[in-house]
C-alpha cells in the first residue's frame, strides 16, 4: 500500500471538475493576490496560484509591496472590492507586524474574500450554514475524504490554532462527528496528546517539530508546514522518520499544498456565483 498521500494527483482530479465550471462560466474570473514584505514560503504559494490560474484560463493579478502603510494597503483592497472585474481578493499571510492583520481582512469584501477569513464568512462556518471556507483547511478534509477515511468518533489532534488552518478544521471535523483535541507548540505533554490521534494534523510553522515519537503506529498524518530554509521546504513533521509509522502521510513537497491551491480556484467559482446571485 502506497502510504505517501499524493496532492498533485488529487489537486489534478479535482481540478479537472473545476476546469469544467469555470469553462462553463460567460465571464473571465480575476484573482488579485496581495503581498507585503519578502516571506519565502508566500513567494512559493504566489507561483503556483499564477501558474494554475495560466493553466484554468483564469485572469490573475500580483500587487506585491516591499513596503506599505496599513492606510494605503485598506485604500487598496477598497479599490479592488468596486472593481466589477475582480471575482476574488486573497491577502498572503501572516503580514509584517506593524500592520493590524485584522483591520486588514476585514477590509476585504466577503463577497470577494477567497480565504474564508472575514467575520462573515467565519460566522457562516460556525453556524453550519454554507460559505467560503479557508482553502487549507478545505484541502485537509477533501484529503481524509480521498482516502476514505471515516472520521465519526475517531481521534483528531489539530497541532496549530492558525484562523486558516487550526481554528476552521475543530468545526469542520466536529461536524463530521470526529473527537477534537487543539494543541500548539506549547501545549503541555503534547507528546501524550498527540499519541491519541487516529489523525494528526500539523500547522505551526516549525521545521520537522514532529517526529515518530509523537504518533501511535497507523495513524494518518496531514502536515501543513512550509518551511522554507536555504533554498529547501521543510514540513512541520519529520517524514523519513514518520513514513514507516503512519498508515498515510503528506510529503513536505507536493502534499497539502497543491490541493489547497486548487480550492482556491473553487472558492473564487463559488464567489462568482454568489456575487451573481446575490448582487445582480
Amino acid at each position: 500500500m502506497n502510504k505517501i498521500i499524493d496532492g498533485k494527483l488529487l489537486q489534478q482530479d479535482f481540478k479537472k471538475e473545476l476546469q469544467k465550471k469555470v469553462d462553463g462560466i460567460k465571464d473571465k474570473l480575476k484573482l488579485v493576490v496581495i503581498q507585503v514584505d519578502n516571506n519565502l514560503s508566500s513567494d512559493i504559494y504566489v507561483k503556483t496560484k499564477v501558474k494554475l490560474c495560466q493553466e484554468m484560463g483564469i485572469l490573475f493579478e500580483y500587487k506585491k509591496f516591499d513596503y506599505i502603510l496599513e492606510d494605503e494597503l485598506i485604500l487598496e483592497i477598497e479599490k479592488l472590492n468596486n472593481d466589477l472585474s475582480v471575482t476574488g481578493i486573497l491577502v498572503e499571510l501572516p503580514l509584517p507586524e506593524y500592520i493590524n492583520q485584522n483591520r486588514v481582512i476585514e477590509a476585504i469584501s466577503f463577497y470577494k474574500d477567497v480565504d474564508g477569513l472575514t467575520s462573515y464568512n467565519v460566522g457562516r462556518l460556525s453556524n453550519g450554514i454554507d460559505g467560503i471556507i479557508p482553502c487549507t483547511a478545505l484541502s485537509i478534509i477533501n484529503i481524509l475524504d480521498k482516502i476514505n477515511m471515516n472520521l465519526s468518533g475517531i481521534n483528531v489532534v489539530i497541532v496549530g490554532k492558525s484562523r486558516l488552518v487550526g481554528m476552521p478544521l475543530i468545526k469542520l471535523l466536529l461536524d463530521k462527528s470526529a473527537t477534537v483535541i487543539s494543541c500548539n507548540s506549547k501545549t503541555k505533554n503534547l507528546k501524550k496528546l498527540t499519541s491519541l490521534a487516529d489523525v494528526l494534523i500539523v500547522a505551526i510553522g516549525e521545521k520537522e517539530f514532529i517526529d515518530d515519537t509523537y504518533i501511535k503506529k497507523g495513524a494518518v498524518v496531514i502536515d501543513v508546514g512550509v518551511n522554507v530554509i536555504n533554498n529547501k521546504i521543510y514540513g512541520d513533521c519529520n517524514f523519513e522518520k514518520m513514513i514507516e509509522k503512519c498508515s498515510y502521510i503528506t510529503p513536505p513537497v507536493g502534499g497539502v499544498g497543491p490541493l489547497t491551491n486548487v480550492m482556491v480556484i473553487n472558492n473564487l467559482i463559488c464567489l462568482y456565483n454568489l456575487q451573481n446571485n446575490d448582487l445582480k
